[in-house]
């Protein structure tokens, strides 16, 4: 109840600085201002609704201005009558002494005169108790029937709702091509740089011992002992170029089994608080593993931190990833690449990404995912 009557009275208490400073409130930028500080207070009162900015055309505030004013009005002057006469009554009924001789009752009790304590005290707690249950039983609905009126106009409609989405997907999808090119330039330049020079060092290793054979044994064995650690070494460098593109322990293991063996080789203490995932797509997993992974390697070279708490949990179709760190914080995604890498992951597969890191810290990193079939 008491959030209601604080709700409508100060939507009255806007309306009527609405009507007062109509012409600043015309102007585009002011007005949405506005608009978005009482999305907000509706938003709060609304356990359903979502809390956001208001991104509706200029037309529609102004709509909502003058709806806001006269229900605010309405409803403001119901509660003002409601609430108003129960605390009149509260207030007075003691001091109904200190009024002029013949003086009669007011609200519910309209028309009695109030002679001694007995009327006062029975006319006064009969007016508190009705105007309180009013209060208590018409207020709560009119503030939620207000806010959803604001929130109803402050929403964007369905036109405007699909052309955000096709906006937003067509930025995650360029996003999404540019990370793809780029990581394919990155394995290309870790096979042809690394992989493919010690291949044609073996090949190499291996064509010189040949033509030395039944000549110079030691020669041959030296260049088969290089040959054959070349080998290894190779064989390392393409194991990791595959781990990049999907790690095999993904598939050896799913996701909870990955990430812990991810919070093991961490270089930092990691602390792993993993719920029952259920099924997950294979993209979604690689997508969370890979955003885990970045993060716990930015926590030990950037931040400082000593201990590092990955949660992961699922709410329906949405997988939810929160990497907290105990470092220093101030992190900056235009400085570097690893965040930028996470959000491109995360954006292609209509992901969110949020990053909470003041200075001193700690620093938070949420990730959500939907992972419905």
């Amino acid at each position: 109840m008491w959030r209601g009557v604080g709700y409508l009275l100060g939507s009255l208490f806007t309306a009527a600085i609405a009507l007062s400073a109509l012409p600043v409130l015309l102007v585009p930028t002011m007005g949405r201002a506005w608009a978005s500080w009482h999305r907000r207070r509706a938003d709060r009162l609304l356990p359903s609704a979502r809390s956001g900015p208001v991104r509706v055309g200029t037309w529609r505030v102004l709509g909502w201005l003058c709806t806001h004013v006269v229900t605010s009005l309405v409803f403001g002057l119901v509660v003002v009558v409601l609430f108003g006469n129960a605390v009149a009554a509260a207030v007075t009924v003691p001091l109904w002494w200190a009024f002029p001789d013949g003086t009669r009752a007011g609200g519910f009790a309209a028309g009695a005169p109030l002679s001694g304590w007995g009327t006062a005290l029975t006319l006064g707690t009969v007016q508190i108790v009705v105007f309180a249950a009013l209060t208590y039983g018409v207020v709560p609905p009119l503030a939620r029937l207000h806010a959803r009126i604001c929130v109803a106009l402050l929403s964007p409609s369905a036109t405007e709702r699909l052309a955000r989405r096709v906006e937003t997907l067509t930025e995650t999808r360029a996003g999404a091509m540019n990370a793809h090119g780029a990581e394919l330039r990155r394995i290309e330049r870790d096979l042809h740089d690394g992989t493919q020079a010690r291949l044609v060092a073996i090949a190499m290793r291996l064509g010189a011992a040949r033509e030395s054979l039944g000549e110079d044994p030691e020669t041959v064995a030296t260049l088969l002992r290089e040959a054959h650690e070349g080998t290894e070494e190779a064989m390392a460098e393409l194991r990791e170029v595959i781990r990049t593109i999907y790690p095999p322990i993904l598939a050896d293991r799913g996701l909870a089994g990955a990430l812990a063996a991810l919070a093991t080789r961490s270089a930092i203490g990691t602390r792993l608080d993993l719920d029952d995932l259920g099924t997950v797509p294979a993209a979604v997993e690689a997508v969370a593993y890979f955003a885990i992974a970045e993060a716990l390697t930015n926590a030990a070279k950037h931040s400082k931190a000593t201990r590092t708490t990955v949660r992961v949990n699922r709410a329906g179709d949405r997988l939810s990833i929160e990497v907290t760190d105990d470092g220093i914080g101030g992190a900056d995604e235009t400085l570097g690449t690893g965040i930028t890498g996470i959000r491109h992951r995360v954006l292609a597969l209509d992901g969110t990404v949020d990053i909470h890191s003041p200075d001193g810290g700690p620093t938070t990193i949420t990730v959500s995912l939907p992972c419905g079939s």
